[in-house]
C-alpha cells in the first residue's frame, strides 16, 4: 500500500512548502498545555501507590523532558471539534504514559540498547533492566486505569470512554505500535523496501499519533464528518514525525537529540534515508505536511492549532 501520496502542491527542492497558516506563538501554545499535562500528572502521582521504586522509576521516565506531544494532538483536536480541552486532561495523558512506556522498553539492552534518553541515562542505566521492565509495564497499566475510571464526578460517559479505550489500545498493541516494533526488529540488517518501511512507520509511530488526534474527537463528541479529516491529518503527521526522527538521527545533534546520533545506523534499522536519501526524505515529510494541513480543509480557523502543530514537527530539532 503506498502511504505517502502526491499533492496539487508541488515541492521544489529544498523550499519549504508554504502553507499560508495565519500566525500564532505555538510554541507559547505547545508550552502552556505541557505544563497542563505535567500538573495533572504531579498531582496524580502524589496518590499512587507501590513499592518507592517503582514510582520513582515511573517519575524518572515520566518527567525527563518529555514534550508531551501526544497529549497535546488530544487537546488540540478536542479545541478545534468545539469541545472542552480541561474535561479531557486525565485522558489525554494517559497517551504520555503509554508513549514512555514505549521509550523505556525501546532502550532496553534487547531492542535498541541505548545509554542516553532526552538527554539523560536510560531507565534501566539507573534502575536496572528488571526493574525498568516493570517500569513500562506499570505505566501502560495505569493508562488504562485512568481510561476507565467512571467514578462520581467523571465528565465523561461511559460509552465515550469504552470507545477510547478500544482506539487506544488497538493503536497501541499488536494492531499498532507493538506490531511495528516487532517490523522493526525484524527488518534491521535487511535491505529497505517500500512497503515494509511504510508498515514500520504507520504502526510503530504514526498509529498512536493517530489515535491521539481521535481521542480529542471522540471525547468532544465531534460530528462525522470531521472524523476522516482528522484520521487523514494524524496518519499524515504521524508518519512525517517519523520521517524528521530518521533525518534527525543522521544530521541532528546529540546535544538536541537527548540522544546519540546515529544509534539507528548503527543497528542497520531500516529508515526513509536508507530508503530514499536525505533529501528525497525531506521532501516526503514536508508532502506528509501539506497532506496533513490539506486534510484538514473541512475546519475553518478552529484547526488552526493543528495546522501550526504540524509546521512544527516537521522543522523541529528533537
Amino acid at each position: 500500500m503506498i502511504l505517502v501520496q502526491s499533492h496539487p502542491a508541488q515541492l521544489n527542492g529544498n523550499k519549504k512548502t508554504a502553507f499560508f497558516l495565519p500566525h500564532m506563538d505555538i510554541k507559547k501554545y505547545l508550552n502552556e498545555k505541557k505544563e497542563v499535562v505535567d500538573s495533572f500528572f504531579h498531582l496524580y502521582f502524589k496518590d499512587l501507590q507501590g513499592p518507592p521504586i517503582l514510582r520513582e522509576a515511573m517519575a524518572y521516565s515520566l518527567f525527563a523532558g518529555g514534550k508531551r506531544m501526544r497529549p497535546i494532538l488530544a487537546i488540540a483536536s478536542c479545541e478545534a471539534c468545539g469541545g472542552d480541552p480541561e474535561e479531557i486532561v486525565p485522558y489525554a495523558s494517559t497517551l504520555e504514559l503509554i508513549h514512555t512506556y514505549s521509550l523505556i522498553h525501546d532502550d532496553l539492552p534487547s531492542m535498541d540498547n541505548d545509554d542516553l534518553r532526552r538527554g539523560k541515562p536510560t531507565n534501566h542505566r539507573v534502575y536496572g533492566e528488571a526493574i525498568s521492565i516493570l517500569t513500562g509495564d506499570a505505566l501502560l497499566t495505569e493508562a488504562f486505569r485512568i481510561l476507565a475510571n467512571t467514578a462520581p464526578g467523571c465528565k465523561m460517559d461511559a460509552a465515550s470512554l469504552l470507545q477510547a479505550i478500544q482506539l487506544i489500545a488497538d493503536a497501541s498493541g499488536c494492531n499498532g505500535m507493538v506490531a511495528g516494533q516487532v517490523q522493526d526488529i525484524l527488518s534491521e540488517n535487511i535491505p529497505a523496501d517500500r512497503e515494509t518501511l511504510d508498515f514500520i512507520h504507520m504502526h510503530k509511530t504514526a498509529a498512536l499519533i493517530r489515535a491521539s488526534v481521535k481521542l480529542g474527537f471522540i471525547l468532544s463528541g465531534g460530528d462525522d464528518d470531521k472524523d476522516a479529516a482528522l484520521t487523514s491529518y494524524g496518519n499524515n503527521i504521524g508518519l512525517a514525525f517519523q520521517v524528521t526522527d530518521d533525518i534527525l538521527d543522521i544530521k541532528g545533534e546529540t546535544e538536541h537529540l537527548g540522544k546519540k546520533v546515529g544509534s539507528d545506523e548503527k543497528i542497520n534499522k531500516m529508515t526513509f534515508p536508507r530508503l530514499y536519501g536525505i533529501e528525497k526524505s525531506r521532501e516526503i515529510a514536508e508532502q506528509l505536511v501539506s497532506d496533513a494541513v490539506a486534510s484538514l480543509g473541512v475546519f475553518s480557523t478552529e484547526a488552526d492549532t493543528l495546522r501550526e502543530i504540524a509546521m512544527y514537527l516537521l522543522n523541529r530539532r528533537n
